[in-house]
């Protein structure tokens, strides 16, 4: 069964659909579906950004709990959550920029996978949380870690510690989510985002991507290094002058990605 799927359009834009019944669990299949697609898209130079939603009116609702069940072993638990730290790593070490479409219920593994993305857009009617401790056990996704590195450590363990739901206003307001719109426009939005995006000049995407997400994990000293060279490879590219030449020449600029 195809559980996830992703279809590329003429803009270069991979709309990745997790599609498993009734609640779009994660189970160890669609899982390793996912892997597959973030590797086929990761290594297709035909796609430029990355839309990411559910299937019906449920993103994700989080691990297949039945599976979960069945870990009863230290060894199973870090063989799990180990899977999963991989492929979620995939998205947020992803050079072509990924933006999840908030549908619906956003819930355990589904928001651990949301906060893995770049960029977060969401439903007004969506509900996010990290309600793992009503089991009687700890999000393992990545959830510990992203939550408190995009959140704060505080507000991480509210919503870690008490497995609350949270409505897209407070999740706006925290910072979980980077925009919220009326459910009926949610993909329409999302694909907009993605399109501006792709429109831009690859190359400066890609490096301005790779600033960002790799500089974030450093001391600032050494993001500014990072981001020094990186700004310095640009300084070579071909795309660096046709954007400088179109800007002065008042013409759109004809990006070739080198």
């Amino acid at each position: 069964m195809e559980k996830v799927s992703y279809s590329v359009d003429e803009r270069g834009i991979a709309l990745l659909k997790i599609s498993n019944p009734p609640m779009n669990a994660l189970d160890e299949e669609s899982m390793l579906q996912l892997e597959d697609c973030l590797k086929r898209i990761s290594s297709d130079d035909g796609v430029k950004v990355v839309v990411i939603t559910g299937e019906g009116p449920t993103f994700i609702v989080g691990a297949d709990v039945n599976k979960v069940s069945e870990v009863t072993t230290a060894e199973k638990g870090i063989e799990l959550t180990s899977m999963a730290h991989g492929i979620l790593n995939l998205i947020e070490n992803s050079r072509k920029p990924v933006i999840a479409a908030i549908n619906g219920l956003c819930l355990g593994g589904g928001t651990e996978l949301a906060m893995a993305c770049h960029m977060r857009i969401a439903g007004e009617q969506a509900q996010m949380g990290l309600p793992e401790i009503m089991l009687g056990i700890m999000p393992g996704f990545g959830g510990t870690q992203r939550a408190a590195r995009l959140l704060g450590t505080a507000m991480a363990l509210e919503i870690m510690l008490t497995g609350k739901f949270i409505d897209m206003k407070e999740a706006a307001r925290i910072g979980l989510v980077g925009r919220v719109v009326p459910d009926g426009e949610l993909l329409q939005e999302a694909m907009k985002l993605a399109k501006s995006i792709a429109a831009k000049g690859q190359l400066a995407v890609r490096t301005i991507v790779e600033a960002v997400i790799d500089g974030v994990k450093l001391p600032l000293d050494e993001g500014l290094r990072l981001e020094s060279r990186l700004f310095g490879r640009l300084a070579e590219s071909e795309d660096k002058k046709e954007g400088i030449s179109a800007f002065l020449e008042k013409r759109k600029p004809v990006f070739k990605g080198r």
